[in-house]
């Protein structure tokens, strides 16, 4: 598979590969300053502690749901880190789940990492489709199997997804609908702010939610908020000042 660098990530070109399922089924029963900024963050998450979250060997032990969450981390990408604004997410998740309701509801995350936003989601009584670039679904795929085998009314999906303008070639909007798009830091310093603007107004129906988290780093996250204000009507639901983090909703202009 060819690969295209940039900034730090790695933007697979795409090829054919297994699809998820669009149908709900039954109910189981470059380096540069920003860039080292960004692996120094990667690290010193890696090596801290906070209040209910444990770090041993390459892993992070969570409470959500009332389920033990165990999180396997690598250094090898920023995907395969968790960090901040996927945690908070979670907690705004589990602290709203009445209002939301995301039990039978079609959730899909963009730039799922490690999983735990979509576990956490799954978890809910969520059919969750996570999603990620290539060499990240691997692990994705242990973490989710791992926390939601037997626990969740719908076994989650893991498929592949670059951002960008080929996005309705591999999911046609005609076929893939969600109620509830989920993104948890998403937008940092990298060159495909562009593509994921693009992607995330193609999953996005004018009855679908989107729940984007993201820690406040950089002036492009600040433009990334301005720019997608032109396409999304955007509410701020809550803002977490000692991490830096807000979380919005937003649901597509008419």
């Amino acid at each position: 598979m060819d690969s295209e660098e940039g900034s730090g990530l790695t933007v697979q070109k795409s090829r054919k590969m297994k699809q998820p399922e669009a149908i709900r089924p039954s109910p189981n029963i470059k380096e540069d300053k920003e860039t080292e900024d960004m692996q120094k963050e990667a690290l010193n998450r890696r090596n801290a502690w906070e209040p209910s979250v444990f770090y041993s060997l390459g892993n992070e032990m969570f409470s959500f749901t009332g389920q033990e969450i165990s999180i396997r981390e690598t250094l090898d990408s920023f995907g395969a880190v968790i960090w901040p604004a996927a945690v908070a997410l979670c907690q705004y998740l589990e602290k709203n789940q009445e209002k939301l309701g995301l039990l039978d509801k079609a959730v899909l995350e963009l730039g799922a990492g490690t999983g735990l936003v979509s576990i956490v989601a799954s978890l809910l009584g969520a059919w969750v489709t996570a999603t990620d670039l290539p060499e990240v679904l691997s692990n994705l795929n242990f973490n989710l199997s791992r926390n939601t085998r037997g626990r969740c009314r719908y076994t989650p999906q893991v498929a592949a997804l670059s951002w960008g303008h080929e996005v309705q070639q591999n999911f046609p909007s005609s076929i893939y609908h969600y109620d509830y798009v989920l993104c948890a830091d998403v937008v940092y310093h990298h060159n495909f702010l562009e593509e994921l603007l693009i992607t995330m107004q193609h999953f996005c129906k004018h009855e679908t939610t989107l729940l984007w988290a993201n820690k406040v780093r950089f002036p492009s996250d600040l433009a990334f908020i301005e720019n997608i204000k032109n396409v999304f009507n955007i509410t701020l639901l809550e803002e977490i000042p000692h991490e830096e983090v807000r979380i919005y909703q937003a649901t597509l202009k008419k």
